[in-house]
């Protein structure tokens, strides 16, 4: 019990969240934001470099300054650095550093009077890190699949296909094009890796949650691939550390932060994972059963499951959980309230005259259909954007509102079937959460409960919650992953919405009519 950090280090933003589990509140969160700090000494836009062509890239020194401008902002906060007991992070996916062989003995001898930009310039083999929405590497993908025997042997390895924001691309892209840097790098880390290291003040490992997708980890083993390592850039498996337990204790607190921001010497760091797997056990997803939806821009379905399942047609991620026994699934669909504010701004509509459509329509919509592929779509795969209607009057407000989000949801379900998930409640965030009555389409759509989930930054929780478990395991009195995320990850109190017998029914049927019209149109 008492004081944990969590700290994520996302695009645009480093956040820390602080949770005392005695009381079980949430007790200070900060952020440092890239562009408000640092646009003009890093020139970042969106926290990132976009020098066109695909290319986006961040400057891992950037990262190390914000990492010390957010314990700062903590410390004055009120936060007394002192009584954190562990700290565990989590890092935007997919994003590799460089170092080259000088880093262990900088980060091992970090001088407290100096600051970390002042020490690290100089162990970097390559400047910036390429993050996960540089999309230059399509060529390494195609060879990387071919390098291990196709495209299908690449997904029972890893459990995923070649993705171009995938770290593997991007390392044998930097091998082909800049061998003379990648000949002078000793070591390759996640972002959320170099995170730690610099907390631990030694190179730190990678977790099998941020392994996962890289395309270079073995999913059923939890650990480098051979095959992967070899297809993708030379004597790769001398760069990386081996895979490290989530829950493992990777050491103390480096004394420069004990000297220079007054943490405990005994405080633990764990390994940093992945922002996605964090924010799996930020949102209580600890048990097979129970799904997130996350709906923004793009709505993102997470998963928790029990073993190693995989997408035959590659639409979704698998990564492993940081609870060290699950799996988790990730599907994306691009066309989330992009295409629901399509809708409203078509019709002329608010949000409550968008609700009032629903209520104004019957479940099944008179068996109209849409395909609401306002934009390219990832799940399922659509190049070109282009909106298809099935009995549905185009002039109809009301129909068509509720004919998107019945194909979102139906969407969801049918492209969620892979997962083998008995599913058995979902929790929803973003804005459209507060719609209850999106909520009971998606509740009658997948026969189980929907509750609203309000969190304020779930990897930053997650992470704080690993942190916690880590530190009671280490301890030797460990508590279950259930009874460590269940006081955060409660829902919003009378937000709980339930399924419909004759409407489940119904859409049971209107599934398969659902199904027949993407598969003629995709």
């Amino acid at each position: 019990m008492g004081n944990f950090l969590g700290i994520d280090a996302s695009t645009q933003s480093m956040t820390g969240l602080v949770i005392n589990t005695s009381s079980a509140q949430i007790i200070a969160e900060e952020s440092v934001n890239f562009d408000e700090y640092y646009a003009e000494k890093y020139g970042v836009e969106n926290g990132v470099l976009d020098a066109g062509n695909g290319v986006v890239h961040s400057p891992p020194l950037m990262w190390a300054e914000a990492l010390e401008a957010l314990l700062r902002q903590l410390r004055e906060s009120g936060i007394n650095l002192a009584s954190i007991e562990a700290v565990s992070g989590s890092g935007q996916q997919h994003g590799t550093v460089y170092l080259n062989q000088s880093a262990a003995g900088v980060l091992g001898g970090l001088r407290s009077d100096l600051s970390l930009t002042d020490q690290l310039n100089g162990v970097f083999s390559r400047p910036t890190a390429p993050v996960w929405m540089d999309t230059s590497t399509r060529v390494q993908c195609d060879e990387i699949e071919t390098g291990v025997g196709g495209r299908q042997r690449l997904l029972e390895l890893t459990g995923n296909t070649a993705f171009e924001r995938f770290s593997g691309t991007q390392i044998r892209k930097f091998a082909q094009q800049e061998p003379a840097a990648y000949e002078r790098t000793t070591t390759i880390c996640l972002v959320s890796s170099f995170v730690a290291s610099l907390l631990a003040g030694r190179v730190v490992p990678v977790d099998a949650g941020d392994g996962s997708g890289t395309n270079l980890m073995d999913i059923g083993q939890q650990r480098w691939s051979q095959d992967a390592l070899a297809a993708t850039a030379p004597d790769l498996g001398q760069r990386l550390l081996p895979i490290i337990k989530a829950d493992s204790i990777v050491g103390s607190i480096s004394p420069y932060w004990v000297d220079r921001y007054g943490f405990n010497p005994t405080c633990n760091v764990l390994p940093f994972s992945g922002d996605n797997p964090c924010s799996l056990i930020g949102l209580g997803l600890v048990e097979p059963g129970k799904l997130a939806l996350s709906l923004g821009t793009s709505d993102t379905f997470f998963a928790c499951m029990d073993k190693v399942r995989i997408s035959s047609t590659g639409e979704g991620a698998l990564f492993a959980s940081p609870d060290g026994v699950h799996y988790m699934a990730l599907i994306c669909f691009l066309n989330g309230s992009l295409a629901r504010e399509a809708v409203r701004d078509q019709y002329n509509l608010d949000w409550e005259g968008f609700a009032a459509g629903l209520r104004q329509t019957n479940p099944g919509n008179d068996e109209g259909l849409m395909l609401p592929y306002f934009d390219a779509e990832i799940v399922p795969h659509v190049a070109t954007p282009g909106v298809i209607r099935q009995n549905l009057d185009p002039h109809n407000a009301a129909a068509n509102v509720r004919a998107v989000i019945e194909a979102q949801a139906l969407s969801s379900r049918i492209h969620a079937e892979w997962m083998g998930v008995n599913v058995q409640s979902i929790s929803v965030t973003g804005g459209a959460s507060a719609n209850a009555e999106i909520l009971q389409v998606f509740a009658d759509v997948h026969d189980c409960e929907v509750q609203q989930f309000q969190t304020t930054n779930a990897a930053a929780l997650g992470a704080a919650l690993r942190a916690s478990h880590g530190h009671m395991t280490a301890l030797g009195t460990p508590v279950t992953w259930p009874q460590t995320v269940s006081d955060f990850s409660r829902p919003l109190p009378g937000s709980d919405i339930q399924p419909r017998a004759q409407t489940v029914t119904l859409y049971d049927e209107r599934l398969e009519a659902y199904r027949d019209l993407e598969a003629r149109h995709t």
